[in-house]
């Protein structure tokens, strides 16, 4: 799990089918500190995260199968919001 900075949307007029009716977020991880952890992530979300929401992401893929289908190439999600 980690920690992440929703920064933004991601839409795509051509997307794999698993990705059809999903929310997706353009998320930046984060280190304990709060400063950048890597390159932003794609990651699904369900719980309605908005831009500037810190989430609990997790890259768990057998979660994200049942989630959103089992040939998915997805890999991130948004686990939980966290509390400020």
């Amino acid at each position: 799990m980690q920690i992440g900075l929703v920064v933004g949307t991601a839409t795509a007029t051509i997307k794999h089918a698993t990705f059809q009716g999903e929310r997706m977020l353009v998320v930046q991880p984060q280190t304990v500190g709060g400063g950048p952890d890597g390159e932003p992530v794609l990651a699904f979300d369900r719980l309605g995260a908005r831009r500037g929401d810190r989430v609990i992401l997790t890259s768990d893929g057998l979660l994200l199968q049942e989630m959103i289908g089992r040939n998915t190439p997805g890999r991130w999600s948004v686990l939980g919001l966290a509390d400020e």
